[in-house]
């Protein structure tokens, strides 16, 4: 028996009953496809692509269309998960009405169940219009890799008091705004505790520590298919990437050997039709 599809009632009902959320990203079909066999909560359409899949050194050049693209790729494969497609940069910074429109593109185009977007206590505003636009929507505060730069690199956040408050803030005003729950990115633990404690929608750690309501990993990082670059905060379950290479490199050999493809892999013609043609060409 299939499991039906989880909604955003289902997803604030987990932190009512303190079952952990799992959520994990997917870019095409097959991640789709295995998303759901695995079962987990949520899959993430992360602009992350730019960097795992596209080759990008950040989310940046990410645009609505890759999201799209993207996106639609993912809900082929996936049918029960809750799919969040992630807003890119700039889709959503220079007005709300601009936001509404691209949010509403990537769920009409895209497919996707609920939008994500990047920022806490300024963009509260641009949330809540979106959500009174009728598009449900996960927050994103802590590390915004969209605005990396401008808080000093790729770095632990909330590291001073003040700091840690603004980060609750956040949250508070996200919650307010209507967000149905929020992702905390590379914060200390005691704070990601705070945090989820500090509001009633769930919140999902990646790098938060253990006691948020959820995590949530890039799937490229997990599994070991990237590895140019490796958080301290992934745990890599596997490592996949050697696999694929050691194969990728046995291929090679085989067919500079004449090895593959060997008898069970080709096809065959009947010897009187190989008779035939052979006089036919001699002709």
């Amino acid at each position: 028996m299939s499991r039906p599809k989880i909604s955003i009632l289902d997803i604030q009902k987990a932190k009512e009953e303190k079952r952990k959320l799992v959520m994990m990203t997917a870019y095409d079909y097959p991640f789709g496809l295995m998303a759901d066999e695995a079962e987990v909560d949520i899959v993430l359409v992360g602009d992350s692509l730019g960097m795992v899949v596209m080759g990008l050194a950040g989310t940046v050049p990410v645009t609505m269309e890759n999201m799209i693209h993207h996106t639609q790729a993912v809900m082929r494969g996936c049918k029960t998960a809750l799919v969040v497609g992630d807003m890119p940069f700039m889709s959503y910074n220079t007005s709300i009405r601009e936001a509404i429109t691209n949010a509403g593109r990537l769920m009409k185009e895209g497919g996707c169940d609920v939008v994500k977007l990047e920022g806490g206590t300024y963009f509260a505003p641009t949330v809540e219009a979106i959500v009174k636009a009728g598009i449900p929507v996960q927050g994103h505060i802590g590390l915004t890799p969209q605005t990396a730069s401008a808080l000093g690199g790729f770095k632990m956040q909330g590291k001073d008091a003040s700091a840690a408050k603004q980060i609750i803030d956040d949250a508070q005003a996200l919650e307010d705004a209507g967000a149905f729950s929020i992702i905390l990115e590379a914060v200390p633990a005691p704070l990601g505790k705070l945090v989820a404690a500090s509001v009633k929608i769930p919140v999902i750690g990646i790098g938060a520590g253990p006691d948020v309501d959820g995590q949530v990993l890039v799937t490229h990082d997990m599994v070991g298919l990237f590895d140019k670059f490796v958080p301290k905060f992934v745990k890599q379950y596997t490592k996949i990437r050697p696999v694929i290479l050691d194969a990728l490199r046995a291929y090679k050999q085989e067919v500079l050997e004449v090895k593959f493809p060997a008898a069970e892999h080709s096809f065959k013609m009947p010897d009187e039709t190989l008779k035939q043609l052979k006089k036919m060409v001699e002709k």
